[in-house]
């Protein structure tokens, strides 16, 4: 069964690049992928040109497939099912994420530092948040929207799962790594943005699916109106204990459904760009 959710007509949609008036509360916007204003009909497409470049941390052997393969083998044995998450796993170079001094812990079950006090999180942290997303659902999500970048390793992995995802950074330094990480790979169906990720995206909605990188002590209102009829939102929550929880919330035709799930660990969520 395909995603019964279907992005608005493309008359609806945004242009890529975006840039908006910082007092409008609205995220600027570049598009991954290199066209040209006659390929895609819009005025004023910055392309991406500089050469792909396709070069591995020197000496330490993680292009191979194998190694990948390791870490799906690891994520089944901790009880992921989804085959779409484990496959979107298996072909995301995780080690191109991370600084080359850490890649060799990269297929490690562990998270790891990013920069300005950020994380990578773990490898089954990120499939299970998938899988949770997902639904179990056969097909391909629609449209998707992820609030905290980071380095851009969640958005490449959704990228094999939605048909596209927009991506939100609130720190400048994070939002240009993740797009210098993602330059290479490529991925014309993801969008990253920069901005305030609390009031989520508004220009993009609705969304099939909404998955936070960030918890604070609850989820913001943007998010749920943000979140289509029949979508999925999950993310990391307070807890009555101070504490951090997965939750999951199902916006239905009745209301909102929630679900506290188990604990996890994840930055703070915080309001405004720096």
């Amino acid at each position: 069964m395909t995603s019964p959710f279907k992005p608005p007509p493309a008359a609806g949609r945004p242009a890529f690049p975006v840039r908006l008036k910082p007092d409008m509360g609205v995220p600027s916007a570049t598009k991954l992928v290199t066209v040209s204003p006659r390929q895609t009909g819009a005025k004023g497409v910055n392309a991406l040109k500089r050469p792909v470049q396709s070069v591995a941390p020197g000496g330490v052997g993680l292009d191979s497939q194998a190694v990948r393969a390791r870490m799906v083998h690891k994520l089944v044995a901790q009880g992921v099912s989804d085959a779409q998450v484990l496959a979107a796993m298996g072909r995301v170079e995780r080690h191109r994420f991370v600084d080359s001094a850490l890649a060799n812990q990269a297929y490690e079950d562990t998270s790891l530092p990013i920069g300005l006090g950020q994380t990578i999180s773990k490898p089954n942290v990120v499939a299970r948040m998938l899988e949770l997303l997902r639904l179990g659902a056969p097909g391909k999500l629609g449209r998707v929207l992820e609030i905290g970048t980071g380095c851009g390793y969640q958005a490449a992995v959704l990228s094999h799962l939605a048909t596209e995802v927009y991506s939100i950074e609130r720190l400048r330094g994070l939002h240009d790594k993740a797009r210098e990480n993602l330059r290479t790979f490529r991925l014309p169906n993801v969008h990253l943005l920069f901005g305030d990720g609390m009031m989520g995206f508004s220009r993009g909605a609705p969304y099939a699916a909404i998955i936070a990188a960030a918890g604070g002590e609850s989820i913001p209102p943007a998010w749920i109106e943000q979140l289509a009829t029949g979508g999925r939102l999950v993310a990391p929550m307070q807890t009555a204990t101070g504490a951090q929880a997965l939750v999951v919330i199902d916006k239905t035709a009745q209301g909102i459904r929630q679900t506290m799930l188990e604990p996890v660990h994840f930055v703070p969520l915080k309001s405004g760009t720096s």
